[in-house]
């Protein structure tokens, strides 16, 4: 470092204090934004102890989470692996609200403080406010007064209806949180003051007008003209908007068995599962992007020389083991590491846009070339999500470097066949593979609310759209079916249809599992 340099050093050393947070602070947002044209949130920092992060991980990373005993489950543990030094904890936790909260340990050097600060602060923070999965399934200004609303609300229900059976409620609608989100069609907002206010009002209301008699309903009679019971069929769904999609919203709106503080607490753990959905469907590009902005900042922060070699270098060894990717035949592979994937495509677009070889004009005319690289990540992370991003962006020299090739394993052989390798075929069926592999709507079991006669035996009728001939795991498949009897009061069943063909495949139904 040139003589001299130290007085523009930002931090020197590994200790910190608020003063040196908020002038690297500074230097990061500059970079951030001035240079990379990052549009973000405003940002509140807090810093915190391993256990308040231990405490965090439990209640999926919120800063205000009602209790469940679950949570305490998770969190003692996390506790015990992080105390025998079989599990590190994280370096920070990001929260996608306005103002986005970053969450430092305390225990951090100041270097990892400016790094985490420029992932979190800036990466995730920009991902988080202009993608547009969440700009269309999340309201960031809204998610702390309504976990705030949550938390008071079930303490409430807690105190005036016993843990014992707030508890039992959200046992079954966490089991069902997987199916308590809307996939294809927008959700309403999450709820501002005027909303609770408004639920308030309705709770009120329903307590006063609820009736146990509707649980003494007698059937209805069998009718024996088969056209008139196909044209009542056709017109119940059509008066209940069968076929649905989400699990719990069907169940809170039209269960018969539920009071009006049990609909609520569905609606709760429903809108928390919509919000984490958009992150399960950008693992890849959250990651890439958060890793991306801080190795670009950091970088930039050491060319200007406000940090010091020693600092840089510990950066780099965090940075490194971030995105390291174990082979296939090491024992720590986990599969594909989304942070390696993701950084390596956002450092493949730039090199593609500034120094493009024959073969990447070839596949990606639009940008090679350009020395745009800004405006096309901008943009990428913008308006894809990791199916989308991958199958736009994944480059024949990344397959090349991750050695990514195409198996074909069908269960009637007893081999494998490889089915794709590296020329220009192979390229496109290995991204579309990968890319494909990445889709939760195709990788997720699609079971959804097909019919119920409420005037009649109340059966609820729900159906699997099997793909691939991947069944549900039985054991699994009857203890969700007992959740939903649990929520809806009456028995349920499922049937396995091949999304192909329509053939049935397997039928069940709680009237036929022990126990019932």
């Amino acid at each position: 470092m040139p003589q001299g340099a130290a007085s523009n050093l930002l931090f020197q050393g590994s200790d910190w204090n608020f003063e040196t947070l908020a002038r690297t602070y500074d230097a990061i947002e500059t970079i951030a934004i001035d240079e990379l044209g990052l549009d973000v949130y405003p940002n509140q920092l807090e810093i915190i102890s391993s256990e308040q992060m231990l405490d965090a991980y439990s209640s999926v990373g919120m800063p205000l989470m009602y209790q469940h005993w679950s949570f305490g489950k998770r969190f003692v543990f996390e506790d015990h692996l992080y105390r025998r030094g079989r599990r590190g904890l994280a370096y920070e936790l990001v929260i996608n609200s306005n103002p986005c909260i970053t969450y430092l340990m305390e225990e951090n050097t100041m270097a990892m403080q400016a790094l985490v600060t420029a992932h979190a602060a800036f990466g995730h923070n920009h991902f988080f406010k202009n993608n547009y999965l969440f700009r269309q399934w999340t309201d960031a200004s809204a998610i702390l007064n309504y976990m705030d609303f949550a938390k008071k609300y079930i303490a409430k229900c807690e105190e005036r209806h016993g843990t014992a059976a707030v508890e039992s409620i959200l046992d079954s609608a966490h089991a069902l949180m997987d199916q308590g989100v809307f996939r294809y069609r927008r959700p309403p907002r999450l709820s501002s003051e005027k909303e609770r206010e408004r639920t308030r009002e309705r709770l009120e209301y329903e307590e006063q007008t609820y009736s146990d008699l509707w649980r003494t309903l007698p059937p209805s009679s069998e009718n024996s003209d088969p056209s008139e019971v196909e044209r009542d069929v056709t017109e119940r769904k059509k008066a209940l908007n069968l076929p649905e999609e989400n699990l719990l919203y069907f169940l809170e709106k039209t269960s018969l068995i539920l009071e009006p503080w049990q609909r609520e607490i569905l609606r709760i753990v429903r809108v928390i599962a919509q919000y984490f959905y958009p992150q399960r469907q950008t693992k890849v590009m959250n990651e890439g992007c958060a890793t991306y902005v801080h190795y670009t900042i950091m970088n930039r922060l050491f060319d200007r020389g406000q940090i010091s070699e020693g600092a840089m270098l510990e950066v780099l060894q965090s940075h490194t083991n971030v995105v390291f990717q174990p082979a296939f035949d090491d024992p720590r592979f986990p599969g594909l590491n989304p942070y390696a994937l993701g950084f390596a495509m956002m450092q493949e677009i730039e090199r593609i846009c500034v120094d493009p070889t024959p073969e990447d004009r070839d596949w990606f005319p639009e940008i090679a070339g350009t020395g745009n690289w800004r405006e096309t990540l901008l943009d990428a992370w913008a308006n894809h999500r990791d199916e989308s991003f991958i199958l736009q962006y994944l480059s024949p020299s990344l397959i090349r470097k991750f050695r990514l090739f195409l198996l074909t394993d069908e269960a009637d052989d007893n081999f494998c066949e490889v089915a794709s390798i590296h020329n220009e075929r192979g390229y496109e069926a290995i991204r579309t593979a990968l890319a494909r592999s990445y889709d939760i709507g195709a990788n997720q079991p699609d079971i959804q609310v097909m019919d119920v006669d409420l005037l009649g035996d109340r059966h609820l009728r729900l159906q699997h759209n099997v793909k691939n001939g991947v069944l549900l795991e039985e054991d699994s498949r009857d203890d969700t079916l007992r959740h939903v009897r649990h929520l809806w009061g009456y028995d349920v069943s499922i049937a396995g249809v091949d999304s192909e063909t329509g053939e049935t495949l397997y039928e069940c139904t709680t009237a036929d599992l022990s126990g019932e």
